[in-house]
């Protein structure tokens, strides 16, 4: 069985969380996007929540005159 103590474990976990946002650029990337995401949409749900409703009708209504 091998021991590590408390300061080599944490040694060995940086050295490979390091080792694998090196080499996988692409796992950070995802991650801070969807987050930026997620973010962005918390924000307009709680701006809709501050805002009066609108009506289907003329939601349909605006959406036809763009098209």
């Amino acid at each position: 069985m091998i021991a590590l103590d408390k300061r080599e474990l944490k040694g060995l976990l940086k050295s490979a969380v390091a080792e694998v946002l090196e080499e996988r650029r692409d796992l950070l990337r995802d991650a801070i996007r969807e987050s930026f995401e997620d973010i962005a949409l918390t924000r307009a749900i709680q701006t809709g929540e501050k805002t009066a409703l609108v009506s289907r009708k003329k939601i349909l209504q605006k959406l036809e005159r763009r098209a």
